[in-house]
Order: C-alpha cells, then sequence, then structure tokens
C-alpha cells in the first residue's frame, strides 16, 4: 500500500475552520443560548404550516430556481426577479460571490474585525485577503479600505452593521466610498442585521444597488425571519452578477423546506416587525444596563452587543457560562453577546455586573 497521500491544495493550509456559538451544556447549569445572534422565537405564524406541508414531498428535489421565493423577494423589495440569486444563507451566497470574483492574485478587502467567515471564504477560493483595521470606536474604516484598493482588488465586504460589534456606516460616509471605488470592482454590502437597524442615517442597500451595478445586498432568513437552521439567504445584484451567483450555487442547495418557510416568512412582515421591535427594545435595555454598570459598549444597529475585553475575554466568557449564559469569545479582543429572551439577558446582566465587581 503506497504511504503517500493525495495532493491536496496548497490554498487550504493553515485556513481557519469557521466556529460556530458554543450551544447550551443540555442538562448542566447553562440555560441560554447567546452566542450565535439567532431569534429566540419560534417560526413566524404560517411558517410551519407551510414546512409541514412541505415535507410531504421531500423525496423530491426541491425547485432549483426557487421561483416561489424570487418571485416573492422581487414583489417585497421591488427588483427584477433576474437581480436575485438565493443559497445556503448569507454566507453560502458570500461564497459564491468570492467564487465568482477572485482566484490566485486577486485581492478581497474587508474590515478587520468582522464576521469570520470572510478570511476562510477567501482563502478557499486562493484569493489574498486584505485586512483593514476597524477605527478605534470599531467602525468599517471606509477611508482605509479605499486606500486599500490596488488593481488586483476585485471584492470588497463592507458589513453593515457590522458583525460582531453591531456598529454601522452612515449614508453620507458610505455613499463617499462607493464614488471612491473603481466600477469594475464588486462592493457587497453584507446586510444580515438589516431590520434591527434603527438609525435614520443608516441606508438601505437595496437603494443604494439600484443605480450603482458594482453594488451587491446580501440579506438572510437566519437572523430576523429566525430561519437560521434552514440555510437560506440571497443577493440582490445586478444582472452580470446575479447571473454569475447562479452558476456557482450548489445545486438544490437551498431545500424546498427552506424555500416555503422564507416565503411564508416574507408574508408574516406584521409579525416580524412586532417581533424584531421586542428584540431592539431588549437591546437598549442591555445597552443602557451595562453602561450603568460601567463598560463601553458600542452602539449597536444589530442584535447583539460587543463588549472589548482584550486579555479578560476569557475569563469573562467563563463567568457567564458558571452563571447560565453561553457568549462568544473572540480570545484577547472582546465577546459578542446576542440579545435573546428578557430572562436570558437579565442573567447575562447579572453576571457582567459581578465581573466587573471582582475586577
Amino acid at each position: 500500500m503506497s504511504e503517500t497521500s493525495p495532493k491536496l491544495r496548497a490554498e487550504l493550509e493553515g485556513i481557519p475552520t469557521y466556529k460556530p456559538g458554543k450551544p447550551a451544556a443540555a442538562g448542566g447549569p447553562v440555560a441560554y443560548k447567546l452566542s450565535s445572534n439567532e431569534n429566540p422565537y419560534p417560526p413566524l405564524p404560517g411558517v410551519m404550516e407551510a414546512v409541514t406541508a412541505a415535507a410531504a414531498t421531500f423525496n423530491r428535489y426541491p425547485d432549483l430556481a426557487c421561483t416561489a421565493l424570487v418571485d416573492e423577494i422581487s414583489g417585497c423589495f421591488g427588483v427584477p426577479a433576474s437581480h436575485i440569486a438565493t443559497g445556503t444563507g448569507s454566507v453560502g451566497v458570500a461564497q459564491q460571490l468570492v467564487q465568482s470574483t477572485a482566484g490566485p492574485g486577486d485581492e478581497v478587502i474587508y474590515a478587520w474585525r468582522s464576521f469570520e467567515a470572510y478570511p476562510i471564504i477567501t482563502r478557499i477560493s486562493g484569493a489574498t485577503a486584505v485586512q483593514v483595521p476597524l477605527t478605534e470606536g470599531d467602525v468599517h474604516d471606509l477611508d482605509a479600505m479605499a486606500d486599500a484598493i490596488t488593481d488586483r482588488t476585485r471584492l470588497i465586504f463592507v458589513c453593515n452593521p457590522n458583525n460582531p460589534t453591531g456598529t454601522v456606516v452612515r449614508r453620507a460616509e458610505l455613499e463617499r466610498f462607493l464614488d471612491r471605488v473603481p466600477g469594475d470592482v464588486l462592493v457587497v454590502l453584507d446586510e444580515a442585521y438589516r431590520e434591527f437597524i434603527r438609525d435614520p442615517e443608516v441606508p438601505d442597500g437595496v437603494e443604494l444597488y439600484r443605480n450603482r451595478p458594482n453594488v451587491c445586498v446580501l440579506r438572510t432568513f437566519s437572523k430576523a425571519y429566525g430561519l437560521a437552521g434552514l440555510r437560506v439567504g440571497f443577493a440582490i445584484a445586478h444582472e452580470p452578477v446575479a447571473q454569475a451567483l447562479r452558476k456557482t450555487a450548489v445545486p438544490f442547495g437551498v431545500s424546498q423546506l427552506a424555500q416555503e418557510a422564507a416565503v411564508a416568512s416574507l408574508r408574516a412582515e406584521d409579525a416580524l416587525f412586532g417581533r424584531v421591535g421586542s428584540l431592539v427594545g431588549e437591546r437598549a435595555r442591555v445597552v443602557e444596563g451595562l453602561r450603568a454598570q460601567g463598560w463601553t459598549v458600542p452602539e449597536s444597529q444589530a442584535n447583539f452587543v460587543w463588549l472589548r475585553l482584550g486579555e479578560r475575554t476569557a475569563a469573562f466568557a467563563a463567568e457567564c457560562e458558571r452563571r447560565g449564559v453561553v457568549v462568544r469569545p473572540f480570545p484577547g479582543e472582546g465577546v459578542r453577546v446576542t440579545v435573546g429572551e428578557v430572562e436570558a439577558n437579565d442573567i447575562f446582566l447579572k453576571a457582567a455586573e459581578g465581573f466587573r465587581k471582582g475586577l
């Protein structure tokens, strides 16, 4: 038997593995999971009925074109169906975007720290990641990102609100940045948390894309819509980009259950707004509580808050877990804490208070 191993791509060497949020321990002291930015509410009205009906046919392949879902998105957002591409969550579509634009010798720019999938999907494609540090206020430094553009730049991610800091870039600075980006460089506005924004100065990416052929908008059903377990997201982009995304999509990647659930969720808009409103209210309560304790907390426009803790990150996460909530630590940097149920948020605030008193 040969002792040699199959040759694998050199680009895979050293690629970090995506780290999901740690689950709450079954039967243990941990009661709540605040580590994955999940929606704590059950599916929206009509979703379970749609999924149950679709389950009777899962011996069949799903609709490859996601026709009903694309039509529903088209009507909801007022965009042509040909400008829509679906995928396995917004992260799946993000990977398709990198595959469609960048390869060895090309560059992908994004802020750091930002969504941890960006370096993974960039390196998988063989492209070079160009990470631009956030400002001291944990916001995208768009001027520095524009300065980083070279003739090898193919794609730029702008995560708005930014994961994991929850911070945003506003209309004037974003439009000024887009004006500086060459027309042959694709700018991806990753708006996974768009529904939680309450700052009127933060633009809707769909409005920006309309007259900018090099702008693509990412959205997901995983967060506000509460379909994280079904893996369905979409992009809105001008036809050449949308067509490229359809070419790079995994065939039948979005299950029929996910398609039907997403359609039903889009039709439950009133209930969605109510739930999102409740979470936004809890976000304000958590931020106010933390600041009253003496913490410095960036203004979040997402369904999570960020605490920059540096070397104290691991100890803080351990204290939260001991108290009964799991948060998402980024070693040496800080923790991201999902806004969850009222009870979970109460436990977290008590854990944060106890930790601070022990400093």
